[in-house]
């Protein structure tokens, strides 16, 4: 199989270029990414080594070079991690979550129909459900929840999602969807809640907390998502919807003093900022639909996955702090 992976220097889309290329010995990767700011050939490092895996910079909204990649590569399926994530950028700077989130994805499904109604698979987020009150742990988004977006970037994703499903009923496009809860571990760009309170703990620096900290997120372990998609990939239906979470719910405020816990740090370095325009209270996700299609389910405890995820920012203290010093470089 050859597979297309859009966002492939990110950091989920990283991870899954690794588990496939460990996982499958006779499968060849493609590798699409634009190099943005969250993107890094330092993640592939050990992938470039490997014959069966080739990377290509450049923008999935650029009709030219897709059609080009398609019209060269024989590709069985295009799974699509490429988008911009992050919700306070997407505050400052709609239009590029649009153009890459839903135009990127619109590009993208026209190669496929073109050349082959080639298999495509779309990575979303449970942020398209909107959020869910803190005083009601029994609510959890299930697939038939209705969409409702709170900021730009979810917004674009929940696009993105509509427009792909609506290429399976309209063109009959093999389309899956995917929704997944927060993911943490190894390679995550360092603005992230979780690497970035590591590497500011780690300099005795100030830890920003939003609000009070009560907003509680459904932790989800990138191996074990990188699996379910791989699940996905192989025996998911077209047409349909697949939520991927962690069974892991924990406040922000929890998460940040176990990470300084782990790292012997005092709270005293906790500092409670201006709550973000429209934060989310609360996400939950409900994986019974993938457990009892393709008998997903998470296998990495947070007690576990968290301690694993600390150590690998500090054995690779070089890959994160050069994407600190390049933000850093950004803002001068």
């Amino acid at each position: 199989m050859k597979i297309l992976v859009t966002g492939g220097a990110g950091f989920i889309g990283g991870n899954f270029c690794y588990y496939i290329l460990h996982k499958y010995p006779a499968y060849d990767i493609v590798c699409l990414d634009s190099l943005t700011y969250a993107g890094s050939l330092s993640t592939l490092k050990d992938a470039l080594t490997e014959k069966r895996f080739s990377f290509v910079k450049g923008d999935i909204a650029d009709k030219t070079l897709v059609d080009k990649l398609f019209s060269e590569h024989r590709f069985d399926a295009v799974i699509n991690f490429a988008a911009e994530t992050h919700v306070d950028r997407s505050i400052e700077s709609p239009q590029v979550f649009l153009m890459t989130n839903i135009i990127g994805t619109q590009v993208l499904m026209d190669a496929c129909k073109a050349y082959g109604n080639i298999r495509f698979h779309q990575v979303s987020t449970d942020e398209v459900y909107g959020d869910l009150p803190l005083d009601r742990p029994d609510l959890l988004f299930t697939e038939l929840t209705p969409l409702c977006a709170s900021s730009p970037y979810s917004s674009s994703k929940a696009g993105a999602d509509l427009l792909a499903l609506a290429y399976y009923r309209t063109y009959g496009l093999f389309v899956t969807v995917s929704r997944c809860s927060n993911n943490y571990g190894p390679y995550q760009y360092p603005e992230k809640l979780i690497p970035l309170m590591i590497s500011r703990a780690l300099a005795d620096q100030p830890l920003p907390v939003y609000g009070e900290g009560k907003n509680v997120r459904d932790w989800l372990y990138v191996d074990d998502h990188c699996a379910a998609i791989d699940l996905i990939l192989h025996g998911g239906k077209p047409g349909e919807v697949y939520n991927i979470g962690g069974h892991n719910e924990m406040a922000n405020i929890d998460i940040v003093k176990l990470i300084l816990s782990e790292l012997g740090k005092p709270e005293s370095l906790i500092t409670f900022v201006t709550d973000r325009l429209g934060h989310d209270l609360r996400y939950a996700i409900d994986p019974s639909k993938i457990h009892a299609a393709l008998g997903w389910l998470p296998k990495t405890k947070f007690s576990e996955g968290i301690k694993t995820t600390i150590q690998w920012y500090l054995k690779n203290e070089n890959w994160w702090r050069e994407k600190l010093d390049k933000r850093i470089a950004h803002k001068l």
